[in-house]
């Protein structure tokens, strides 16, 4: 929930672990071999050292599935690690896990599409569409939602306080308070209070600063506008019509569905199993539940151009208003051998995932990790650069 795109000193790192080519350094690779059906012939496994390196580094358990030529029951799935520490369970592709800051490219599809049926305007006011009782601002010191626009919640140049970082509830979500605060429930109105009492990190529409705050705001435009919980929009608008099966927003339940493995964080120097917690404190922000498989297909169709029209898969890209950085809701990662690609990154107490994929959506990579604890973030983009830059 807490990441953002990669910045300019992880780039630099980028370089040196694009040709990444690591023998096996912690036990045998879980890859997916299923004898190809008619004339469909799996991916290779071209994932399997930089996941490999991302267990060396210190995450538990990793996974990857690629999608060529979006042939989905194709895809190779591949795994390294353990998906539990303690029975030794691997990962495997119908594992469930908190996507976090992923719930992000699904939330601004929806609010493109009530942008393309005019039912909302980018440049509308973020105040002008919030449902009663939401507040709006806190006073003279803080943020006011009445001087933010739409585009700017979409592409976080709203200048809102990120609320996740407020120390006393960071220290709750993520910190050593998490053991004592980790089903506390948790309102968008209650989030947005704490944000707004903080004073703007910069005026509205002049500088990008990622926010969750921002996305927050935006599941409560979704409710106002459409009359219905910004969860309801996301079902009937994208998991139906996509066939994302295994995609939930749980609200308030702690529980993963079946079947799931563990999720690890590490708080001071303990390593913590966060697998169970109230999500709740990531809402429209990051609250999402899913698979590799759903994650593949939404980001397939996103990008092949099934969930919005032209103009607003245009915005949905589009970086002009932040040097390059981020769109309305993807962001482009740029890999050292010149290949760019379109997709979110998201993370979570105990989880970090990444989707990315090409224009119109035909090759989609998904990985993930069952930690919030990345001690070499390179790594993580080393991933993406194993398969699309690969020799086809």
């Amino acid at each position: 929930m807490t990441m953002r795109p990669p910045g300019p000193a992880v780039a630099a790192a980028l370089a040196a672990v694009a040709a990444l080519a690591l023998p096996a350094c912690t036990g045998r690779p879980a890859t997916t071999r299923v004898p190809p059906v008619g004339s469909v012939a799996r991916p290779p496994a071209t994932t399997v050292p930089a996941l490999h390196r991302l267990v060396a580094d210190g995450a538990p358990g990793a996974a990857s599935l690629i999608t060529r030529d979006g042939r989905f029951p194709a895809s190779r799935f591949s795994s390294a690690g353990h998906a539990d520490l303690r029975s030794g369970r691997r990962m495997t592709a119908a594992d469930h896990f908190r996507a976090g800051s992923l719930t992000k490219p699904l939330v601004a599809t929806v609010v493109l599409q009530l942008v393309a049926e005019r039912r909302l305007r980018l440049s509308d006011p973020a105040a002008a569409h919030l449902p009663p009782g939401v507040p709006v601002t806190a006073g003279h010191d803080g943020s006011d939602l009445r001087n933010v626009t739409v585009h700017q919640l979409l592409d976080h140049t709203s200048g809102l306080f990120n609320y996740t970082q407020d120390p006393r509830l960071a220290r709750r979500l993520y910190g050593t308070g998490f053991a004592a605060h980790r089903y506390d429930s948790h309102t968008p109105a209650e989030l947005l209070r704490i944000a707004l009492r903080h004073p703007p990190v910069a005026a509205p529409g002049t500088r990008y600063a990622y926010s969750n705050t921002n996305y927050l705001v935006l599941g409560l435009i979704i409710r106002a506008v459409t009359g219905h919980p910004y969860a309801a929009e996301i079902r009937r608008r994208i998991l139906l019509p996509a066939g994302l099966a295994h995609t939930s927003f749980p609200g308030t339940d702690p529980v993963l569905p079946a079947p799931h493995g563990r999720a690890y964080s590490r708080i001071g120097d303990r390593r913590v199993d966060a697998t169970s917690l109230d999500p709740s404190r990531a809402g429209a922000a990051g609250e999402m539940v899913t698979t590799l498989g759903d994650l593949n297909r939404f980001f397939s169709a996103l990008l092949g151009g099934k969930f919005l029209p032209p103009r607003q898969m245009a915005a949905i890209r589009s970086e002009k208003h932040t040097g390059g950085t981020y769109g309305l809701g993807l962001y482009a990662t740029r890999l050292p051998c010149g290949v760019t690609v379109w997709g979110h990154n998201g993370d979570i107490n105990g989880s970090f995932a990444q989707s990315a994929g090409t224009v119109g959506g035909r090759h989609v990579v998904s990985y993930r990790v069952n930690t919030d604890d990345l001690p070499n973030p390179a790594d993580t983009t080393a991933v993406l650069s194993a398969e699309f830059c690969a020799r086809k």
